[in-house]
């Protein structure tokens, strides 16, 4: 059965868009996202801002199945080494949200995100995220120049964090 290009038109936005300081992604809150109360349970919030980091990486280039299957090599995969959050607000049912994700920066294996989760223009929740790419050894692997280029086109060299 012929969709009639209806199956791209929905995909397009599906992963959000890269702008000018990263990647912005927009969310509903389901039902399955609250507690009892109708508010977002927080630990949810953790998975808003994973959906925003893999979108940002996907659109970027870097994809998970890619990297696991070992395509540019070895097989690595991402793991999130420290994680602050900052809850500010509530979302709830229904509420629609917007995820934005931007590289702060990159340094050896690790990247350093910075992460807002907004309904409207109110900041609801923020994050900072330190994230490294492992190889199946477990240990750490040197953040591909080609990815610094994707991820902080202004930046040349990596600095000393």
């Amino acid at each position: 059965m012929d969709d009639h290009g209806e199956s791209a038109a929905l995909c397009a936005g599906l992963s959000g868009a890269l702008t000018e300081f990263g990647h912005r992604l927009m969310a509903r809150v389901y039902y399955a996202d609250t507690d009892f109360s109708g508010v977002v349970y927080h630990a949810r919030y953790l998975e808003f801002f994973e959906r925003g980091r893999s979108d940002y990486l996907r659109l970027a280039g870097v994809h998970h199945t890619e990297l696991a299957d070992g395509k540019h090599g070895e097989k690595i995969v991402w793991v999130v080494r420290r994680m602050e959050i900052d809850f500010r607000g509530s979302a709830r049912m229904d509420d629609i949200l917007t995820i934005e994700t931007r590289t702060e920066d990159i340094s050896g294996a690790r990247i350093f995100m910075a992460q807002q989760l907004k309904r409207g223009g109110e900041v609801l929740v923020e994050a900072r995220v330190e994230a490294a790419i492992i190889g199946e050894n477990g240990r750490p692997r040197r953040f591909p120049k080609e990815w610094i280029a994707a991820f902080m086109p202004n930046k040349s060299v990596s600095s000393n964090r």
